[in-house]
């Protein structure tokens, strides 16, 4: 442990170690071991876990964007290193860090502080170049939701290389929650298991027409297609449309399936007899929820089914927008709200919703499977990607593995039908599908 607390008899002129200023903003209270360039320590000698603070470039990124933003930037950098875990698969480091508190010191204690970092490493620096402008500089990409601007957050995001999500989703390719039977349960299994539940749920059959709204690499229309549904797929993403496309041709669904590089607000077709919307609706805009409901209900025949699977907050109240780390380096102008809310909205626009589920624990479960598989393929993956992405998914898994779990995020489906004039629902009474 640093002396600080111990010395309090100190000047405040006395220059602070790093892990001193550590050891002050959390309260002395270090659940695993923190080390510094500058050769000073703090926490437990014997932790399992810990970080390294290897230059002074990463001191820089923390002192000037406090809280995530600034620890993702020294992380992705190389700058602050972690100890006792795989950068692949930093979950229990990042468990450990979830329970440290941090206090704000007093203003004579903030003095000696930055007097002791020094101004040289308060000046901004350039962040890394796999952070995504902030809000405010996005303009030249759109106002926030048009269609431009969406198909360059999902490019930002998506078209990293299909051979990295090869790599880290494994062999079913689908980067959306999975369900899963037990713990057990293999995440291929859990991922055609997620199909298999939607397709049920939707009440799909031979000669229906199915449209699957932000279809990623095409999964549920590959599901769908194999079982005799005509089954339309549509993505911002062109990696993932080409992708999705020689699946189709390769596994002889030609006549079947398609998947189109579009928005889904292209999408001319009409009557379908279901929607499947997997994963898109964080990408939207809450206050695009009524357009985005409307459009839906506007392209179902009546009695036609749609089901919304989506990341939720546990409460309706609140912050919608994503955290700096989530904003600029995952998914730019994401924002969620809670399973209320888009309830509310679906009902308001006309859908009577029938059934809802929350898959926050599977969303815990599937992270988990892909972390491992970045951790097993990692060598292949920098080779594809570099290091520094490597190492931003392994920390964006990781922690959000951790936030399922701690419910800070949840993971619900709203299944909905599109009553006729008659206002029946042409559903049968209890639920028909195997849960």
């Amino acid at each position: 442990m640093t002396t600080f607390k111990a010395e309090n008899t100190r000047s405040s002129e006395d220059k602070l170690a790093l892990a001193e200023i550590v050891e002050i903003v959390t309260g002395g209270d270090m659940p695993m071991r923190f080390t510094a360039y500058d050769g000073s320590a703090a926490g437990p000698e014997d932790a399992p876990y810990g970080l390294h603070l290897a230059t002074p470039k990463g001191a820089t990124y923390i002192a000037t964007a406090p809280g995530d933003l600034g620890m993702a930037r020294a992380y992705i950098s190389g700058d602050l290193e972690v100890k006792g875990v795989h950068p692949g698969n930093p979950y229990r480091l990042l468990e450990s860090l979830g329970d440290l508190h941090f206090e704000r010191p007093p203003a004579r204690v903030l003095a000696q502080i930055a007097k002791s970092l020094g101004t040289e490493l308060l000046k901004p620096i350039a962040p890394p170049p796999q952070e995504h402008l902030p809000r405010w500089r996005r303009i030249a990409e759109g106002l926030r939701h048009s269609k431009a601007r969406d198909a360059e957050v999902i490019h930002h995001h998506y078209d990293v290389s299909n051979e990295f999500y090869e790599y880290v989703l494994g062999p079913s390719m689908t980067y959306t929650c999975a369900v899963f039977e037990s713990e057990n349960h293999s995440l291929e299994d859990a991922q055609e298991n997620k199909y298999r539940l939607i397709f049920e749920k939707l009440r799909l059959k031979p000669g229906d027409r199915l449209l699957d709204i932000g279809c990623g690499w095409g999964g549920m229309v590959r599901y769908a297609a194999r079982r005799g549904v005509k089954s339309l797929g549509v993505t911002l993403s062109r990696e993932q449309a080409e992708w999705a496309q020689k699946a189709i041709l390769d596994e002889g669904l030609g006549d079947l399936a398609e998947v189109r590089h579009s928005d889904y607000r292209d999408v001319s077709e009409g009557g379908f007899d279901a929607i499947s919307s997997i994963g898109l609706t964080e990408h939207i805009g809450v206050a695009n929820y009524p357009a985005y409901f409307g459009f839906l209900h506007e392209k179902l025949r009546a009695g036609g089914m749609l089901l919304n699977h989506c990341i939720t907050r546990p409460t309706n109240r609140g912050r919608v927008k994503a955290g700096g780390f989530i904003d600029r380096y995952i998914f730019p102008d994401g924002e969620l709200t809670g399973s209320g809310r888009i309830i509310t909205e679906a009902q308001n626009i006309g859908f009577e919703v029938v059934h809802e589920e929350n898959l926050r624990e599977h969303y815990a479960l599937t992270l988990k499977g892909w972390c491992e598989y970045l951790e097993t393929n990692w060598e292949s993956c920098v080779a594809e990607v570099g290091e520094a992405t490597a190492r931003l998914w392994g920390l964006y898994m990781a922690g959000s593995r951790l936030g399922f779990e701690r419910n800070i995020v949840q993971l619900h489906q709203v299944l909905a039908v599109k009553l006729g004039d008659d206002k029946k629902p042409q559903v049968p009474l209890r639920p028909w599908w195997v849960a």
